[in-house]
């Protein structure tokens, strides 16, 4: 495609159309924000039990990472449009098993399964974006897909807030099943923008398998939501009964639904045009490094459970680690040795070679690092200090800095036509830098000033500006045949330097809250011998938690200017059509 080629409608709706579906993915990594409570209660856990709720996030984000090689390898060899249509699909299942979950591990399943879908869909958009549009002209869209990306992080909790004005938790999931169905179809309308795509050829749609598959998810949300209204009933309630046992995966409803499922699988094997096209699959298995997959699936896996389990104001790491740390390193291990040695390896030999390709791998996990310590420590700095009594309050502070991210996102894909990219990215995360330095810098009422908002913007902005052209590099130098495992490995750079970048910035605030607090005289002492801990106290044990966060804020302004050094010398190298 030339640079002067006009971009079809067709191509731009389907675009949008990935772009929403992200959007609503990357919302519900953040919707159980208000949800949690509800949701830990229909588990059957008490409030005061978090830290058994965690893998209801963890497991979200398990599945979002995870597989996201293996996604982006398939999409480089089926194309596109069918890894986003599978994993809307996916999203959508996963969705309705949360929706219908009754206990704390079918949540879990169904954030698992719904984090497989929602991080499946970003490779093949961002892939997508590469096959649409001409190295010159990626940047605006590259940094529109960013942009509702991050937009998520604002809407999920707004979202969720408004769902539960109208009804309970599960309503959000139902919503959730029901948009990703609906935007499946809306993209199988628009097939056609992608003609290069090996999946999209005219063929009739499998009715019956179609039909049989969704009378099988009906007999599995019923048998899991067992509604009051049928369980009761005198002749309705017999197929609730299990057949022997005790377990809802007993009864008579149960069984039949295990016969749809074999209708299913059987409709399948003998269609000529099977719903899920199986005949593929030996292909696809022999292209594709299942072991090595497997091997990179895992030691990710065990990375996100060693870090993402933590609590980041009190540990730098789960009590879990020192398990799963050498999972890891082993499954990693093993994982470099079949790239060196399988013949068909997940990411093919010489995909990253050039040095602005690996180079964006680099530069995306320092940005990761330093943009945790914003998530995270922002809202901890406010709960701290001004919102003591309000942890809702406290978080809507981060709000000034995740609306300025989109827009930063937006803004760097328009000027990635103008400026080079290693010069944005650099400016862009020195702008971040000089924020963090601001921040180090707080004092106790320093929030209560509307002119820090200034330094939230600020920082946001940087973010915002570098996705695009970190995005468009990687891109303009990996072939056209990688670049859905090429944009997977990206956002796995950057999701694993936020995980160990958080780790990091714990364990040096934490130093520095133990060196603060030893230098704060005893409370009987401080509060002249007082019964009850007295103000004083109350003030330097606040003053060495900000000692603390100044520490971490400090440590993320390292890492962005670090990430602006590496965008400069990287990508120094860069193609001129990819950055004007």
């Amino acid at each position: 495609m030339t640079s002067r080629e006009a971009i079809s409608p067709a191509s731009k709706i389907l675009l949008g159309l990935a772009a929403v579906a992200i959007s609503f993915a990357a919302a519900d990594t953040y919707v159980v924000v208000l949800a949690l409570p509800d949701m830990m209660t229909s588990a059957g856990l008490d409030l005061d039990e978090l830290q058994r709720a965690a893998p209801i996030v963890s497991g979200f984000l398990l599945g979002y990472v995870g597989v996201l090689p293996l996604i982006g390898r398939i999409s480089d060899l089926r194309g596109r449009v069918p890894v986003l249509l599978g994993s809307l699909v996916v999203f959508a299942v996963g969705s309705l098993v949360t929706a219908a979950a009754y206990n704390l591990e079918s949540v879990v399943l169904g954030r698992l399964i719904q984090g497989i879908g929602g991080g499946g869909l970003i490779p093949p958009t961002l892939a997508l974006v590469a096959d649409l549009w001409p190295p010159q002209r990626r940047g605006l869209p590259l940094g529109i897909v960013g942009a509702v990306q991050e937009l998520g992080s604002v809407l999920g909790p707004l979202y969720g807030a408004v769902v539960l004005a109208f009804g309970d938790w599960r309503l959000i999931f139902w919503l959730n099943c029901a948009i990703g169905l609906v935007l499946a179809a809306a993209m199988i309308a628009q097939r056609d923008a992608v003609p290069t795509d090996r999946m999209i050829r005219a063929h009739r749609f499998d009715i019956i398998g179609a039909g049989l598959a969704a009378l099988t998810l009906v007999g599995v949300t019923v048998v899991m939501l067992e509604p009051a209204r049928l369980t009761e009933g005198v002749t309705s309630g017999l197929a609730f009964l299990p057949v022997t046992g005790e377990s809802r995966w007993l009864t008579p409803l149960a069984l039949a639904t295990y016969g749809l499922l074999a209708l299913f699988l059987l409709r399948q094997a003998t269609a000529r045009r099977p719903l899920v096209g199986w005949r593929q699959w030996p292909a696809l298995a022999h292209d594709t490094d299942i072991t090595g997959a497997l091997l990179l699936t895992t030691g990710l896996g065990a990375v996100i459970l060693t870090f993402a389990s933590a609590e980041p104001e009190s540990a730098a790491i789960s009590d879990q680690a020192p398990w799963l740390i050498p999972v890891a390193l082993v499954a990693f291990a093993g994982f470099a040795v079949r790239q060196r040695h399988a013949p068909r390896p997940l990411v093919p030999r010489g995909a990253l070679g050039a040095r602005p390709a690996w180079g964006a791998l680099v530069v995306s996990f320092f940005v990761g690092a330093a943009l945790i310590a914003a998530l995270v420590d922002i809202p901890f700095f406010a709960r701290l200090t001004v919102h003591r009594d309000s942890q809702l309050d406290a978080a809507l502070v981060l709000v000034r800095f995740l609306i300025a991210l989109p827009i930063g996102a937006v803004l760097g894909g328009w000027l990635l036509r103008k400026v080079p990219a290693s010069v944005l990215t650099a400016a862009a995360m020195l702008m971040s830098a000089a924020a963090f330095w601001h921040m180090s810098t707080w004092d106790a009422h320093s929030l209560d000033d509307q002119a820090e908002t200034l330094s939230l913007v600020l920082a946001g902005l940087g973010f915002g500006l570098a996705i695009a052209p970190v995005n468009a590099v990687l891109l303009a130098h990996t072939a056209d045949a990688v670049h859905g495992v090429a944009s997977a490995l990206l956002i796995v750079a950057r999701m694993v330097g936020m995980l160990l970048g958080i780790s990091a910035l714990t364990t040096i605030g934490l130093r520095a809250f133990y060196h603060a607090s030893d230098k704060i005289p005893p409370a009987a002492e401080l509060c002249n011998g007082e019964a009850t801990l007295c103000q004083a106290y109350k003030d330097a044990v606040r003053d060495a938690g900000i000692t603390q966060l100044h520490a971490v804020f400090i440590g993320a302004a390292v890492c962005a200017l670090t990430a602006a050094v590496l965008a400069l010398v990287v990508f120094r190298d860069e193609d001129e059509t990819a950055t004007r």
